[in-house]
């Protein structure tokens, strides 16, 4: 046995992808379920803020000094990507924001940075898709922001729609978000997008997008997509449209 052990190759190595999160992230398992076999995630948080979510928490949870300081933290263990896993806290301060959230992450660690927001205008380019419906859980000011980030980088707004919540975000059932985006949808759009990464999707994305006749796009399906793109991986989803192009 001792030798059988001795001769073990030991663990694969894998590609690691290094997450920055908000606090009050609860869906880590759900980013994993994008990830392939050989790529590993990497979690840490801002610190915790007493608000409820909106303008206010979104410019908290995106401050400079804890976004560098998490950033360098988990390039201890080497990750080759690092995102920044949080739609509101990329897209409060426009499209210059949302690069220069990347500009920190990769000046803190040395590896190549991309946030939600960014991954988002990515995904959008990549399906050529310029009509959206944007559908939040957010209040309706922290909503009306996304728009106006869209519309900044060239995308048109068609729609859109949120639940007004202040909290308790990923506890919102599959049922009630499906149900918002088919409200939500109109003929003329041409994509749908999901915002917060603390909004349980993963399942919806495919039997939406055959339903409906239009990609789907959800903050944690672009994250996960678009860090995975940087290091030459595939994201796993299946029936997912962007993820089949």
């Amino acid at each position: 046995m001792e030798s059988i052990v001795q001769s073990a190759p030991g663990p694969a190595l894998r590609t690691g992808i290094g997450m920055v999160c908000p606090f009050d992230m609860a869906l880590d398992r759900e980013l994993w379920r994008w990830m392939p076999e050989d790529v590993s995630l990497y979690f840490t948080r801002t610190p915790f803020v007493d608000e409820p979510v909106g303008l206010e928490l979104a410019e908290d949870v995106s401050d400079d000094g804890d976004i560098r300081s998490a950033a360098r933290n988990l390039s201890a263990v080497g990750p080759k990507v690092m995102a920044y896993a949080c739609t509101s806290g990329s897209f409060i301060h426009g499209v210059a924001g949302a690069r220069h959230i990347s500009k920190v992450m990769e000046a803190a660690s040395g590896a190549q940075g991309v946030s939600t927001s960014e991954a988002l205008l990515e995904a959008l380019e990549f399906l050529d898709a310029s009509r959206v419906v944007v559908v939040t859980p957010y209040v309706a000011e922290l909503t009306v922001r996304l728009g106006d980030f869209l519309e900044e980088a060239g995308r048109s707004v068609v729609a859109q729609a949120g639940l007004g919540l202040g909290g308790g975000i990923w506890e919102v059932p599959y049922r009630t978000t499906s149900e918002l985006i088919r409200a939500a949808d109109v003929p003329e759009a041409d994509v749908i997008f999901i915002s917060c990464t603390n909004l349980p999707t993963y399942d919806i994305i495919a039997p939406l997008e055959e339903e409906l006749g239009k990609p789907v796009l959800s903050a944690n399906q672009v994250t996960a997509w678009a860090s995975l793109r940087r290091v030459g991986k595939l994201a796993v989803g299946p029936g997912q449209r962007l993820l089949a192009r």
